[in-house]
């Protein structure tokens, strides 16, 4: 779904964001997004560190 997503398109939900939140609230947005996305990819290591320690402890 997401393949057939070109530079148009992505202008175009740009543009839809600022008229949405406002030019002021894009860099609060994109920090909160940010801050996200590092928080669930640091669950997902935690998550696959877990998942590692489970399956040696389960073999020995």
């Amino acid at each position: 779904m997401l393949k057939n997503i070109g530079g148009p398109e992505v202008l175009i939900i740009l543009v839809i964001v600022m008229l949405l939140f406002g030019a002021k609230k894009l860099p609060e947005l994109a920090r909160s997004i940010g801050t996200s996305a590092r928080e669930f990819k640091k669950g997902i290591e935690e998550g696959v560190d877990e998942n590692a320690d489970t399956t040696e402890d389960t073999t020995v």
